[in-house]
């Protein structure tokens, strides 16, 4: 898919899908802001893209009001507007509800939902002036289906799904794409965490028998970020081997 002179911005873009993303838009032909709280792996991945990639890292957390408007400022003075958000970024930790304290719930909410709404209402008036701009929000199919052990990390989830509708609903006039990908079990750190036993049950339950590739996930959301999604706004796609299939 061709992105020749998009301004796109990547949350989570240090590793897993956000990382898939932004390499896939740059490589498109995107200026891609690559995103993220880890410099040191940011850094490294806007470097293996060759002297010739116009990418940068810029630190950026999701969960700080100030973070999150320091960047909106620089792409303000920079380019005016971006052309594609990606908001990737989130985390889990896998443990019974009745296991769980407030601070984690709080931890899960602010990366996972507040982080989505934070950079969306930050980047979304410009798009709105100029009547053009693509969201895509990375959510999970533990919104569709919930997840044993991520009660609240599937709450969050949940509500970055309706989001994402109410979003498109507001800016459809505008001639905006708001769209949202819901992942199964990938291929990523978040996955890893997730202890062996457990991993094997994921799998058994999945119809390919596999997981997922963060750059299976990325194709869908560079699909939505993409002028071939241009009638599309609203919408939900799992991309998870078969094992959410949703009405």
């Amino acid at each position: 898919m061709e992105f020749d002179g998009k301004i796109a911005l990547v949350t989570g873009a240090a590793s897993g899908i956000g990382l898939a993303v932004a390499t896939g838009l740059a490589e498109g032909g995107a200026r891609v802001y690559f995103t993220d709280i880890n410099e040191e792996n940011g850094r490294a991945a806007v470097g293996q893209l060759g002297a010739n990639s116009s990418a940068t890292f810029l630190r950026v957390d999701v969960t700080s009001a100030e973070s999150v408007e320091a960047a909106r400022a620089l792409i303000a003075e920079r380019h005016g507007a971006l052309d594609i958000l990606v908001n990737a970024a989130g985390w889990s930790k896998v443990e019974r509800f009745v296991d769980t304290t407030p601070d984690l719930w709080q931890r899960l909410v602010e990366l996972n939902y507040l982080g989505t709404v934070r950079m969306t209402h930050a980047f979304l008036p410009p798009m709105i002036e100029r009547s053009r701009g693509k969201i895509v929000h990375v959510s999970s199919d533990a919104a569709r289906a919930g997840s044993g052990g991520e009660a609240v990390y599937s709450g969050a989830k949940g509500a970055v799904v309706s989001f994402t509708k109410a979003i498109a609903r507001e800016t459809a006039r505008y001639g905006l794409n708001v769209n949202c990908v819901c992942p199964g079990p990938t291929e990523t750190p978040l996955l890893a965490s997730i202890p062996e036993k457990q991993r094997a049950a994921l799998m058994r339950a999945i119809p390919f028998r596999r997981f997922g590739k963060p750059s299976e996930v990325a194709d869908a959301v560079l699909f939505f970020a993409s002028s071939k999604a241009d009638y599309l706004t609203g919408q939900v796609l799992s991309v998870s081997g078969g094992l959410t299939m949703a009405s």
